[in-house]
């Protein structure tokens, strides 16, 4: 019997009690990542590890969405490991990616030898993603060669963010149809990151066992409290932005009535104190401009908005310490936040010289990082997106960004008026784009680790939609799964 008939279909599966079989599906990732770490002390990292990766491939194999939940799951909690520290070479976050999308792709052949049809149809949005994705890695080498310089090692590693993203833009579009699946997407991306935010607030008041813990696997300090929330991202500015989607996905979809009213309550006291304990002004900065977008939208919320002024309270009761902290830099007499007197002065020292001599135009290397010339550090940090566009593609780039982002921004305000899920990700997707289109002054927030998985997954999502008849008020994918 041929392997590929043990495999069930796609309308089979949607069929048989679709909420009992996602639930199976979140309950097995969960269980997968609980009994990893017992079985690395019990059995030893490289058995246990080899055990955990097989198991993890046969269920995305078997059940390609595993795949993604699996994913989104332990996505916050891994991402801030640095590469080396557990597996070889290889960040946590990465090596599990990689595991689950070849799981994904045997079980996506097998379905194909056995004749299912490749649920991936052309979408509005695939043509502009498509061209930033080539401008962001094939065009960097290619210009490098034709000025005549030889791309090194750094060079290639440089261009793997943009292509993993563009990898999880497929697996989450290929295996994520159903209403029922994008909730479950949707509760996988802001249950984790309550999480987030609990590690964060415990972080900036100090709670040592937290600071231990951090210290071991994230390289956290492990002194004393800080002013600025790392958490489990190992980057308060990753924090900040992680926090800040999740938050824009719990108001959305509190406005569509999605989840209960408990879960919104509880969820959002923690997003938003996660909020604060970041300490990041870029993320204070995000939320002035959610907030902007959300009462410009919804000119209902306005009269809302004494309805959550206790919760708004409590949230900022709890992430005081950390904004106390870091507004002490206007305090001591400073009329912007200290680190950024930092970042102007790599940017007018070492990039700005090199970029002014015409270089833009094509680009300099896909490799931003500089060595320092001085002894207290080692590396510089390009810290500017629309420069690091610049560095890393030229103006090729620059536009194919800017070409993305008009078609991303376009097709989420005509999505975000939908009802379910599909409307709740597309409004917080807007959300999203704009901070990047707003931080990239300071930072390249496209990819930073963490928030870079989350815009792609929400991109994936909302764009699967974007051929349906959007005044619809049922989502087609549900009458499906209910008619099967």
């Amino acid at each position: 019997m041929p392997v590929s008939v043990l495999l069930p279909r796609r309308d089979e599966i949607s069929g048989r009690i679709p909420d009992r079989a996602e639930r199976l599906l979140i309950t097995q990732a969960a269980l997968c990542a609980s009994l990893a770490g017992l079985s690395i002390a019990v059995a030893g990292p490289l058995v246990a590890g080899s055990l955990v990766a097989a198991g993890l491939f046969a269920a995305a194999a078997y059940r390609p969405a595993f795949a993604t939940y699996a994913y989104l799951l332990a996505l916050p909690f891994l991402a801030g490991i640095d590469r080396g520290t557990l597996i070889p070479g290889a960040r946590p976050n990465e090596a599990l990616f990689a595991v689950l999308v070849a799981g994904a792709c045997v079980g996506g052949w097998l379905r194909l030898l056995r004749g299912d049809p490749i649920p991936l149809r052309p979408r509005p949005l695939d043509v502009a993603l498509a061209g930033f994705v080539v401008f962001s890695t094939v065009w960097p080498i290619a210009s490098m060669m034709l000025r005549g310089n030889e791309p090194h090692g750094s060079d290639l590693v440089a261009l793997l963010p943009v292509c993993k993203l563009a990898a999880l833009f497929l697996l989450v579009r290929l295996t994520v149809h159903t209403e029922q699946q994008r909730l479950r997407c949707i509760r996988l991306v802001v249950w984790p990151t309550a999480g987030l935010s609990i590690v964060a607030i415990l972080q900036t008041l100090g709670v040592e066992p937290v600071l231990t813990l951090l210290s071991a696997f994230w390289n956290a300090s492990a002194n004393d409290a800080s002013d600025r929330g790392t958490a489990t991202l190992g980057s308060s500015i990753a924090t900040g932005d992680y926090i800040m989607v999740g938050l824009a996905l719990l108001l959305y979809c509190g406005t569509r009535g999605i989840l209960g009213k408990r879960e919104r309550i509880g969820l959002g006291v923690l997003l938003g104190a996660g909020v604060l304990a970041s300490g990041q002004f870029s993320t204070w900065i995000s939320a002035l401009v959610g907030g902007v977008l959300i009462l410009r939208r919804y000119p209902q919320a306005r009269r809302q908005v004494a309805r959550f002024l206790p919760i708004v309270g409590i949230a900022a009761l709890v992430g005081a310490p950390a904004f106390l902290g870091r507004m002490a830099d206007f305090a001591q007499g400073y009329a912007v936040p200290r680190s950024w007197l930092g970042r102007w002065d790599n940017l007018t020292t070492f990039y700005l010289p090199q970029l002014a001599e015409g270089r833009f135009v094509l680009g300099i290397s896909p490799d931003s990082v500089l060595t320092a010339p001085e002894t207290w550090r080692d590396v510089i940090y390009l810290e500017s997106g629309y420069l690091q566009f610049l560095w890393v593609g030229g103006i090729p780039l620059l536009l194919a960004f800017a070409w993305l982002s008009v078609a991303v921004l376009r097709e989420a305000r005509r999505l975000a008026s939908r009802p379910g899920s599909v409307g709740a990700c597309a409004a917080a997707l807007e959300i999203a784009w704009w901070m990047v289109l707003v931080l990239s002054l300071i930072d390249i927030h496209l990819v930073v680790r963490g928030f870079g998985d989350l815009l792609f997954v929400l991109l994936a999502i909302m764009s699967g939609r974007l051929g349906d008849d959007e005044h619809s008020a049922q989502d087609p994918a549900l009458d499906r799964s209910r008619a099967a």
